[in-house]
């Protein structure tokens, strides 16, 4: 089954940057700012080593889902889009298949706070609502990492969850969580 990036023309351009596939060459390219401490604290699944992380970047499920962030010929960042399911009773569970997604964002961090993230994730959200017609997107992070929940709020999501101590960090221990959400009626028409 085709994945729903799949059917779409790539790569695509916001004002200052160009979103695209990721494909087995950006190894490299990702790997100099996953590796990097800033990062690599807060990434779902971190690799110590090339080898490991070369490992993982090239499974399928990984690629399959990332788009790369490209600020003239350079990769910045990545972004992902896991389309999923809703959860529906079982008499309209069909209505529910791939209607929404998760959304996760790695950006370099020698390019942070010049509005890079945020124009990217936009342009994320937008391509989820108007070209891939999902109707949910939703985001999760740890409290602690602050850069990435003020990141989901100057992109318009709203904060549905705040949990306590129940997301483990490798190194912190048990951590507050946080959950963001936008569905796509609340998502302005870009300008």
């Amino acid at each position: 089954m085709r994945h729903p990036l799949d059917t779409l023309d790539w790569p695509i351009s916001t004002e200052r940057l160009l979103l695209r596939r990721a494909a087995p060459d950006d190894l490299d390219a990702t790997w100099a700012f996953r590796r990097l401490p800033e990062t690599f604290e807060w990434i779902t699944a971190a690799t110590v080593t090339y080898d490991d992380y070369r490992e993982r970047f090239l499974r399928e499920e990984q690629l399959i889902d990332m788009l790369l962030v490209e600020l003239d010929g350079r990769v910045i960042g990545d972004l992902m889009l896991k389309v999923q399911d809703a959860w529906a009773q079982e008499e309209v569970a069909d209505q529910a298949k791939g209607v929404q997604g998760e959304l996760g964002w790695t950006i370099d961090p020698t390019y942070g706070g010049k509005g890079y993230a945020t124009e990217a994730v936009r342009a994320l959200i937008d391509i989820s609502f108007t070209r891939l017609g999902l109707r949910r997107l939703h985001a999760e992070c740890f409290y602690d990492n602050e850069a990435s929940w003020r990141l989901m709020e100057r992109v318009g999501m709203r904060r549905e969850q705040h949990t306590v101590k129940d997301s483990l960090h490798r190194t912190k221990g048990w951590l507050d969580g946080l959950s963001y959400a936008l569905l796509a009626e609340e998502w302005p028409a870009h300008e």
